[in-house]
């Protein structure tokens, strides 16, 4: 059931409240990506056992296989059911097109990212859609977030080692990252400090220091993408300096597929697989509750 633009209002108004309490607070909201609604279900039961307030999230493939209105309305339905705060981020949008669709489908939260659908677009052309973008949130007061770049690797379970080489050139800096906060009028900006999608066969390590000459250059909510196969430290140093937003994507599917398979193997004669998505919702919830532990949000929803 589609939302009135009211209360869409409403819902973003809310939002903006979550992001300065984390600011003020010192705790960041976990993004969740889902996949079904096994995987909001886990999110859900998580943020209800923790009271922690969280996004859920998706991204263009979701998108297409579950549509904007139905996961709108998915995610109300159990917002309702289990009393807890919980909002959508519309993430890596790759077209103005795309974000508009979310922001008119009452998503709070808006990642506009045209460099996923053109890993060479310039700066410019970068700033100029962002900035398209955040003219059309204040429709709704929704927040938008964006970076200057192209973000690195993908939500998948990585076998090569992370080129650090590599990874480095497109790092954030304070400057730049001022220049870009300041030409957009973003409510968030998605920090490159050594994070990147996917998990890899070793940590990623995260250069905390130049967190904190970013958080010192811009005064909008910073964000770190590729949060998962991060050590947990990093995250409460992190979060001490002032990220209000961590996405968690791959420790999640991880957790859901190798959970399945074991399920699936262990019940060969059992075809009603719906008996046997209880055990594999529990290891997504439990990978979604120590992430709201490291994060500090833990009992910090406001229903």
């Amino acid at each position: 059931m589609a939302l009135s633009l009211k209360q869409i209002r409403e819902n973003c108004y809310k939002a903006r409240e979550l992001m300065a309490r984390a600011r003020t607070e010192k705790f960041a909201v976990g993004a969740f990506n889902l996949d079904n609604q096994e995987t909001l279900k886990a999110v859900v039961k998580a943020a209800k056992a923790k009271n922690a307030p969280v996004l859920v999230e998706v991204s263009k493939g979701e998108v297409d296989a579950l549509g904007l209105d139905n996961i709108r309305d998915m995610v109300d339905n159990y917002k309702q059911e289990y009393g807890v705060e919980m909002y959508i981020n519309l993430d890596h949008s790759p077209s103005v097109a795309d974000a508009i669709d979310g922001i008119e489908a009452g998503f709070e939260f808006i990642h506009i990212d045209i460099s996923q659908a053109n890993h060479n677009a310039t700066e410019q052309e970068i700033i100029e859609s962002t900035k398209q973008v955040v003219e059309w949130a204040k429709l709704t007061g929704a927040l938008v977030e964006s970076e200057p770049h192209y973000f690195g690797g993908s939500s998948n379970v990585h076998k090569e080692e992370i080129d650090y080489d590599e990874i480095k050139k497109t790092f954030s800096t304070p400057a730049d990252s001022k220049t870009f906060v300041e030409a957009t009028g973003i409510d968030t900006y998605a920090a490159a400090i050594g994070n990147l999608h996917g998990t890899y066969p070793t940590p990623k390590v995260l250069d905390i220091e130049l967190l904190k000459t970013i958080r010192n250059s811009i005064d909008c909510n910073i964000s770190l993408h590729g949060g998962s196969g991060t050590p947990g430290h990093y995250f409460i140093e992190a979060v001490k300096v002032g990220v209000q937003k961590i996405n968690i994507n791959s420790d999640m599917r991880k957790a859901y597929r190798d959970t399945l398979v074991k399920v699936l193997d262990d019940n060969k004669s059992e075809y009603a697989v719906v008996k046997l998505m209880g055990t594999v919702e529990d290891a997504v919830q439990e990978v979604v509750e120590s992430k709201i532990e490291l994060f500090n949000s833990a009992g910090k929803a406001k229903i």
